[in-house]
């Protein structure tokens, strides 16, 4: 069928009437959605939408995701798109085993190991290494879309995209919280001509919610990709704006087509740890965050949190402790496996973890200091970083007909990622995930920026299996808290009993090396003031996290979006 054909059958009345989030002084409410087989969760009403009438045309769950991440690409472009990369994890149903594929952005060959230090070799300072081409790597989310979809999609290629070309076409609602972003980052966003031109009017005023924006240009480049395929974007007049964008903004960077071009995403082998009588599986290295799950709740076996529940400052010591103790690995060991040696095997060893619960059982207060572990085998003397990840990123949970499910988180890592805009779309900054030193005290870090090499990630995309079978589809975005979101869910459901609703709409605690954080409200109010009789320094603060998650149960599907943003969950029956 041809493609206009195709756009101009797509439903206009079910966008029309998708309800876009209300701004909230707090938390908006989100139910507990149930369906019979099928679920779908996403970051925007548009893109659950979207996919939710992909899944009911017959498609798998990744043709449903891919309809989705396109629309997302449109309606919240700071989180994730065409610019970025990405890592999903799927569960195929027929076959019971699970594939991981890394769409991570990669680093530019021509990129220098000492990109973001000054000229007195200091570290630049954050926001000056974001901004302009510097930080732009090799975008990866395309190819991982064509790569999922011919091996596990159904539909054609080019009907996935009818939902996003005709909202960027026709226009879609602002929502609040994309204009409340574009306000902030006024200054930023308008240091480039095409970002400017699209985010704010002839007056310099912000888009503002509730206003009609389209995209046109975005709708060309999703039109070509669609017909194309990922040639479209890799290779071409696509790739070729997007190489002169980099090269010639300020300050330039270094990507080319070259990088684009040898762009190749990756399957790796899942990363999978027990969890008393569960299995925690999703992305391993250059992702940290399956990594950093599997250690902590390594080390949380070794407490029953359910009998302590949710209420006690001791259940929560015992999961600050064991997240400090995982950041602290994770900061010297993890980057790029293809690389650098990571010991995977080594820190999730059972004895390890069992070690390095001692550490917490032996105390009745917070760890006075915490280091990085010695995890067999010893592959080379490392040292730590501690390179920002900050809270951006966007994720998708879905579950077919057919029982197929899959979890993918998505990004461009800062929000507005580099904030170059070019042909509709943003260029991420995941640059800026490696170690600004690429040496410390005479020693290399892992993490360091090397040419081709993936940045080390947080992005947590999970399946949870009980008895070899999908229990939970979960991830969220938020940069390094996120291991700590899926964390804090994974343990409201699988120790504490909560369902999926009742997990997501619980105030956040996490700790990821340096102080514990506490949201405002709930239980926080109390535990604050024990925690830090028990030695931790803590600080009260808004943890926007956007968990996605989905439950298979007893035969049916439950899921919830996040209360904190403006996601929504689908039955798809």
């Amino acid at each position: 069928m041809p493609l206009l054909l195709l756009v101009l059958l797509w439903n206009p009345v079910t966008l029309a009437d998708t309800p876009v989030p209300e701004a909230a002084a707090g938390w908006r409410s989100n139910p507990l959605v149930t369906a019979d087989e099928a679920m779908v969760v996403t970051a925007n009403p548009y893109a659950s939408h979207a996919a939710r009438q992909l899944l009911r045309q017959g498609g798998t769950a990744v043709d449903a995701m891919i309809a989705a991440q396109a629309v997302l690409a449109l309606v919240e472009p700071q989180s994730s798109g065409l610019g970025g990369g990405a890592f999903l994890v799927y569960w195929q149903q027929d076959e019971g085993r699970l594939t991981t594929l890394d769409g991570r952005e990669t680093a530019p060959f021509a990129a220098p190991p000492d990109l973001f230090l000054d000229e007195r070799g200091q570290p630049l300072a954050f926001m000056d290494a974001v901004v302009g081409g510097r930080s732009v790597a090799t975008p990866g989310t395309p190819m991982l879309l064509w790569q999922a979809h011919q091996r596990f999609g159904r539909l054609p290629w080019r009907e996935l995209f009818a939902p996003a070309i005709t909202l960027a076409l026709n226009g879609f609602t602002v929502s609040p919280r994309l204009a409340r972003l574009v306000a902030e980052e006024r200054e930023s966003l308008s240091r480039d001509p095409q970002s400017r031109a699209y985010f704010f009017d002839d007056a310099g005023r912000p888009l503002q919610a509730g206003s009609t924006r389209a995209n046109p240009l975005l709708a060309a480049v999703l039109t070509r990709l669609s017909l194309e395929g990922p040639s479209a974007f890799y290779q071409g007049e696509i790739a070729a704006a997007m190489v002169d964008k980099v090269q010639h903004a300020n300050p330039p960077g270094y990507l080319g087509l070259e990088d684009l071009n040898d762009y190749r995403v990756k399957e790796r082998p899942a990363l999978c740890a027990p969890y008393r009588q569960y299995q925690v599986c999703g992305m391993g290295p250059p992702s940290s965050g399956a990594l950093a799950l599997g250690q902590i709740l390594g080390m949380l076996s070794h407490v029953e949190l359910a009998q302590l529940g949710p209420n006690s400052p001791q259940s929560w010591r015992w999961i600050a402790d064991a997240s400090r103790l995982a950041f602290a690995d994770r900061n010297r060991y993890i980057a790029d496996s293809d690389f650098v040696p990571v010991p995977v095997t080594g820190l999730l060893e059972p004895a390890y973890l069992a070690g390095r619960a001692r550490l917490i059982a032996e105390r009745s207060h917070a760890l006075q200091q915490v280091l990085p572990g010695l995890p067999a085998p010893s592959l080379g003397h490392f040292a730590s970083d501690d390179s920002l990840e900050l809270a951006a990123t966007t994720h998708i949970s879905i579950v077919d007909q057919e029982g197929n499910a899959l979890a993918m988180t998505s990004t461009i890592e800062h929000g507005f990622g580099s904030r170059l805009m070019v042909q509709g779309f943003l260029l991420n900054n995941e640059l800026t995930d490696f170690a600004f030193s690429p040496e410390h005290q005479g020693a290399p870090v892992a993490n360091r920026l090397e040419p081709g090499k993936r940045p080390r990630s947080s992005m947590a995309p999970t399946i949870v299996l009980y008895r070899d079978k999908p229990l939970l589809v979960i991830g969220s975005p938020g940069g390094s808290s996120s291991i700590g979101y899926v964390l804090h869910a994974l343990v409201n459901v699988l120790d504490w009993g909560m369902d999926m609703q009742e997990a997501l709409h619980q105030p956040h605690l996490l700790h990821r090396g340096n102080v514990l954080e506490l949201e405002p409200g709930g239980r926080n109010q109390a535990l604050q003031a024990e925690l830090e009789q028990q030695g931790f320094e803590t600080r009260l603060t808004e943890l926007h996290s956007g968990l996605h998650g989905i439950m298979l149960h007893q035969g049916r599907v439950s899921a919830s979006a996040d209360p904190r943003r403006e996601g929504i969950a689908l039955a798809a029956d």
